[in-house]
């Protein structure tokens, strides 16, 4: 555990606009093409989205979104501050994200990525998802296929025993300004998703 993971409690909050800088400065370090300030603003003004950060006092130090297609949850990307990885943050943001894809109205969840990423993969099987074909040169940065992950029946029984066990494993956290999750609504179509979806850095 780095010595800045020691400085805080984790707080997890709906992303809004005064948290930009800090996910921009986090972005810009761990995505080859980085989400302009415009993009995410965009973003956080759509219905059937759920982005959301997480704070050690006022720095952020993380951060997850996702979006609503129909019924699937796609999560559209995953980041932590590189000083604050494998502090169980980017787990913390996954769970979160599937909690709200929950309350928009999510019945299975999807997401991308990289072939070579097996940290992030086996922190997305722990969530329930697994492989279910490839993206060929998914990745304009250096042409790297993206895995595609799949969790489906995320409703039942055996899928809440699963997001419980994991909910036990979390660091200590806070959740504040956790609001009723607005539904995707028709006049707002859903736009691409991250260039490097769900990358748990």
């Amino acid at each position: 555990m780095s010595a800045a993971s020691t400085q805080g409690l984790l707080v997890l909050a709906p992303m809004r606009r005064r948290h930009l800088p800090g996910v921009l400065a986090i972005e810009a370090q761990v995505y080859p093409r980085p989400w302009s300030k415009r993009l995410f603003e965009d973003e956080l003004d759509r219905r059937g989205r759920a982005y959301v950060v997480a704070r050690r006092g006022e720095r952020v130090v993380g951060y997850a979104g996702l979006l609503m297609i129909a019924d699937d949850g796609h999560v559209a990307t995953v980041a932590v501050d590189p000083l604050e990885q494998r502090a169980g943050i980017g787990r913390a943001l996954l769970h979160e994200l599937v909690h709200r894809a929950l309350a928009l109205g999510a019945n299975q969840l999807t997401l991308e990525v990289r072939a070579s990423n097996a940290g992030a993969q086996a922190l997305y099987r722990e969530l329930g998802f697994a492989p279910a074909g490839v993206r060929k040169a998914y990745y304009a940065d250096n042409h790297e296929d993206a895995l595609v992950m799949w969790a489906h029946d995320v409703r039942d029984d055996a899928y809440a025993a699963r997001l419980a066990a994991v909910g036990a494993r979390l660091p200590d956290l806070r959740r504040e300004g956790v609001e009723p999750a607005r539904p995707t609504h028709p006049a707002h179509p859903s736009r691409p998703v991250h260039p490097a979806i769900g990358e748990a850095r």
